[in-house]
């Protein structure tokens, strides 16, 4: 995302703004940029004096407003983080927009505003524009994911496999804080330029190489019952590790993409399409040519009936290996 690094880089060369306000549905990107402006604000001399750090649910608009007019002590700024801004009663949304309209000078103030967007008619939106910076972060989708994966492990110095960058990006899914945290844990544990593939993804992120979504989508697309069974028998002992939400999610994106691979003519522009690497395409186009539109359809239908299931809106005593083994039969059964 664009405007994220354009942001970050210009709170890192300390080019800051009196007001932020960073909402969307992504809440990994809000963090990251309270957090730099953190990092690069507060150290422990001056943490008791020029920091403040306020909870939405906790807090109001006069509060924030009292402490962000604060002179700061032993710093260039005051900083003033706002976390769970969604939180705050409607009307200090109001107050604070005189704030906005004009903010002390040597105060920064942080709206954390997670899990959806602010809504832009609102006269504190506008007031931010002119005189803040606003950050709207967007979740992303399936087929950005794995692109996402190389990027951040290549800032972290990291060298991932195509299969460890598609383990990682079927198993933890978009959950983007995991995925940064499980790259930052493989970075503290392998040597500098190692390269890093589904043997260290197994034994640092706890997924097994044969035996994951990832895998079992490559039985179902290959046409392997045997191993797809197996796989699914794993997976159920340790419904923690492999919560069923997951699965599904996993087995309907792959379908997806199929359906996707199905309609593009072009073999070179496929893997971006869907998302992939190209290393991984010759695996789609075999799955692909194995199902018609019309089964990839039905299987899709099959998925999300097991999602309702699992989630009691159809009536049904099965538990998820139940569900996951009759998924499976319907499947192999197209």
């Amino acid at each position: 995302m664009q405007a994220f690094f354009s942001l970050l880089s210009k709170i890192e060369k300390g080019q800051y703004a009196p007001i932020y306000l960073l909402s969307g549905t992504e809440p990994y990107y809000i963090d990251a940029l309270s957090n730099a402006l953190i990092k690069q604000l507060v150290n422990d001399q001056n943490r008791d004096f020029d920091f403040s750090l306020l909870y939405g649910k906790e807090t109001n608009a006069a509060e924030i407003i009292e402490v962000a007019k604060r002179f700061p002590m032993l710093s260039s700024y005051n900083l003033v983080v706002v976390k769970e801004a969604q939180q705050l009663p409607a009307s200090s949304f109001e107050e604070l927009t005189q704030y906005a309209a004009h903010p002390a000078s040597e105060s920064i103030v942080v709206l954390c505003y997670k899990y959806k967007t602010f809504d832009k008619r609102k006269k504190l939106y506008k007031a931010i524009e002119q005189k803040g910076e606003i950050f709207t972060a967007q979740l992303l989708y399936d087929n950005q994911i794995p692109q996402w994966i190389k990027e951040h492990a290549h800032s972290l110095e990291l060298k991932l496999t195509p299969t460890a960058v598609e383990l990682l990006s079927t198993y933890v899914g978009s959950n983007l804080s995991r995925l940064s945290s499980e790259l930052k844990k493989i970075k503290l544990v392998v040597e500098k330029g190692a390269l890093i593939d589904e043997q260290a993804i197994e034994r640092y992120v706890g997924i097994s190489k044969e035996f994951n979504s990832f895998e079992l989508q490559k039985a179902i697309g290959v046409g392997n019952f045997s191993q797809a069974f197996q796989i699914i028998q794993y997976l159920c002992r340790n419904p923690k590790a492999n919560p069923l939400v997951l699965i599904l999610s996993s087995l309907h994106a792959y379908f997806q993409k199929l359906l996707l691979l199905k309609g593009t003519t072009n073999s070179k522009q496929a893997a971006s399409k869907l998302g992939i690497s190209p290393y991984f395409l010759k695996e789609y186009e075999v799955a692909a040519n194995r199902f018609s539109m019309r089964q990839i359809s039905q299987a899709m239908h099959f998925i999300f009936k097991a999602d309702l299931k699992s989630k009691g809106i159809e009536s049904t005593s099965k538990g998820s290996k139940e569900l996951l083994e009759e998924l499976l039969l319907r499947l192999f059964t197209l």
